[in-house]
């Protein structure tokens, strides 16, 4: 049976109120008492519920979310995900401040995580651009004690606390398999779009994707990548300059956002080029040309689940508690039109 503060108040021979005092740290308790205390707490095995003593004493727990604005619907939902857990605060105990920087804007985002050095802050949850000045601006706030959660696209060298977000080598190795096979043997070119090779979920797709590709389907050749910096028009541009130039062409794996240019690109050649197609993200966007066929396959992350684990984690991290692995992992989704939900 689990030991509760009456044991500990008959083990040291105090009162309830006296061991109260000495758990939450209050004054008001000799030393020679608390010593008393505390050799109790320690002879009985007793574990203190950290969540249960900060629910009894109110505390409320402020978090930021550092997300990139931009043309880019996966990161207009993960943004809807975040407001919505502010709906959710008053119970969750959460004061949740959003904080909105460029895509793939170094210095912006730089400049963001150390405005928030010497702040009262429980934990900072950010979608990482991956370099050098950023990698060190986190460590910076990791020094401060303040718990910080990478999402969407990590940052393995830094000191980061944890990730939340799928695993995008697999995620890449799964799109080539799923694209190799769509493709039933054929041979031809392969290209690739990307939002920027600036952040690690897209060059880990995309080396899980080549690794594949060159293992099992020699016979599909790998274009250079086009970057689409998040931007439709823009992606759209290089999608339909590459298809005109290029009839070798048979298959498109998009990494990343652009996915309306990507769409609006592939409409403009349909039905005269046969062409197979994998995209990241489910949208209202991508579920429709999955739909009409435009699309083949979307693999999926939950951005809510992203949300709500980098949430847990932070209050977790935030009281010194340990992370439930199992719950936080996020699940790689995988739909075609006949399983969409």
């Amino acid at each position: 049976m689990r030991p509760t503060v009456h044991d500990i108040a008959a083990a040291a021979g105090v009162s309830l109120a006296t061991v109260d005092r000495v758990l939450n740290q209050r004054p008001g308790v000799r030393l020679v008492t608390r010593e008393k205390v505390e050799a109790a707490i320690r002879q009985i095995g007793y574990i203190r519920d950290v969540a249960a003593a900060n629910l009894a004493k109110g505390r409320v727990y402020p978090l930021v979310f550092i997300v990139p604005t931009g043309d880019n619907s996966f990161m207009h939902g993960l943004r809807f995900e975040v407001h919505q857990a502010t709906l959710r605060a008053s119970i969750e105990r959460t004061d949740i401040r959003i904080i909105e920087v460029p895509p793939f804007d170094v210095p912006a985002l730089v400049a963001a995580l150390d405005a928030l050095q010497g702040q009262d802050i429980a934990g900072v949850a950010l979608v990482a651009t991956d370099a050098p000045e950023v990698r060190a601006a986190v460590d910076r706030l990791v020094s401060e004690r303040i718990p910080v959660v990478t999402l969407v696209s990590d940052l393995t060298d830094s000191r980061r606390h944890h990730y939340a977000g799928i695993d995008n080598i697999a995620a890449g190795r799964t799109a080539a398999r799923l694209l190799g096979r769509f493709l039933g043997g054929r041979e031809g070119d392969l290209t690739v779009l990307a939002g920027s090779m600036l952040v690690r979920d897209h060059r880990e797709r995309l080396q899980g994707f080549s690794a594949v590709m060159a293992e099992e389907f020699p016979k599909l050749r790998l274009l250079p990548v086009l970057e689409g910096r998040d931007d439709p028009e823009r992606a759209k541009s290089l999608v339909s300059k590459a298809l005109s130039e290029n009839k070798d062409i048979i298959g498109i794996y998009s990494l990343g956002a652009g996915n309306r240019g990507l769409i609006a690109a592939l409409k403009a050649v349909r039905p005269e080029r046969e062409l197979t197609v994998v995209v990241h993200e489910l949208t209202r966007h991508t579920r429709a040309a999955l739909l009409d066929g435009t699309i083949d396959a979307v693999l999926n992350q939950d951005a809510g689940h992203e949300v709500r684990s980098a949430i847990r984690v932070m209050k977790a991290t935030a009281d010194g508690q340990a992370v439930i692995a199992d719950q936080e992992r996020i699940r790689l989704d995988i739909f075609l039109k006949d399983n969409l939900p």
